[in-house]
């Protein structure tokens, strides 16, 4: 039985490309995928924060390519056959950039009615979660839907893999 976070006709609802990472399900505004591609190969950028793995060429264009494991400081682990880099739109400061995020898994697409999806709970000084944007219940399972501006930041990835992608052009 479909719970009630799931409503295929109300007026009110997002869809979300849910995604697993460590175990959990976590989603992100279906608005905002440009695609999925199975991993592949980085080229590393130095001095990058430790969760940007590299750049990579898709379909001409150089995208940041970033560890979300890496970028929650979970466990890492070897990348394997479900491993997919999820390519987002992320926008900050009047600017937008396309993003790759490699995830263990892609899981499902929902449409999820945002009146229902609730907000995460206070969890005090040095926990920082205002990269989550709520948290919905569908079919018995916790969902952590992500904001993709706050989650990952322009100017954290953009520095050297600007040099490089205006060098290949």
């Amino acid at each position: 039985m479909a719970n009630a976070n799931v409503d295929l006709l109300h007026a009110d609802t997002n869809q979300f490309l849910t995604f697993m990472l460590n175990g959990e399900e976590y989603g992100v505004e279906i608005l905002r995928v440009q695609g999925i591609q199975g991993w592949d190969t980085v080229t590393p950028i130095p001095k990058a924060p430790e969760y940007v793995l590299g750049v990579m060429n898709l379909r001409g264009a150089i995208v940041p390519i970033i560890d979300l494991r890496k970028r929650f400081h979970m466990e890492s682990i070897p990348f394997g056959p479900t491993t997919v880099i999820i390519v987002v739109k992320v926008e900050n400061s009047d600017k937008s950039r396309t993003i790759g995020m490699v995830v263990d898994a892609v899981s499902e697409v929902y449409r999820l009615d945002e009146n229902l999806v609730q907000p995460l709970p206070e969890f005090g000084g040095n926990i920082s979660t205002d990269f989550i944007k709520g948290l919905s219940t569908v079919d018995e399972k916790m969902l952590i839907l992500l904001d993709i501006d706050r989650l990952i930041s322009i100017r954290d990835v953009e520095g050297e893999a600007a040099k490089l992608a205006a060098q290949a052009s």
